[in-house]
């Protein structure tokens, strides 16, 4: 085996099998309700279909996902009224001031991450991360790998 093959599996047992209290906490009470909230922030009004495309999710799991959200008001479901078949769901003003305190506290959390890293560390990481995204980028699972051209294109895109 490669350095390639070891690296992925350090990659694949770091990343997914000794998941941090943070990650787990960002998966389990919420249930998704964190990435829904980003979506609707990110994209606004959307409908229960587009939020499942979105969050690679089932329409029964968005069902229930919204429906525990809106119990809690984060979010309003109206329907349209240029089409009365189509749902719409909305941030309210609670779901807005959750997502922003969400991404304060993981922001926070990060900071603190990087200052325990240094400077210097969290740069290289932050160069690293940069360069590993551009390649997952052009990269398609099933597609031939990206030509030397189409990697100089996707670095020029990137500065």
């Amino acid at each position: 085996m490669g350095f390639e093959q070891d690296a992925v599996s350090e990659l694949w047992r770091t990343a997914w099998c000794h998941r941090s209290d943070m990650q787990r906490e960002l998966t389990r009470g919420a249930q998704g309700e964190m990435f829904a909230i980003r979506q609707l922030a990110h994209h606004g009004t959307m409908t229960p279909s587009q939020l499942a495309a979105a969050l690679n999710a089932t329409s029964g799991r968005i069902s229930t996902l919204l429906s525990s959200m809106e119990k809690k008001g984060l979010i309003t479901r109206e329907t349209d009224p240029d089409d009365r078949r189509v749902v719409l769901v909305n941030l309210t003003d609670a779901g807005r001031e959750r997502g922003r305190k969400d991404m304060e506290e993981m922001r926070d959390a990060v900071c603190w991450i990087f200052s325990q890293m240094g400077e210097r560390r969290t740069r290289e990481f932050v160069d690293l991360t940069r360069e590993f995204m551009t390649y997952m980028s052009i990269c398609k699972p099933g597609q031939p790998r990206p030509t030397a051209e189409e990697v100089r294109k996707a670095f020029e895109r990137r500065e």
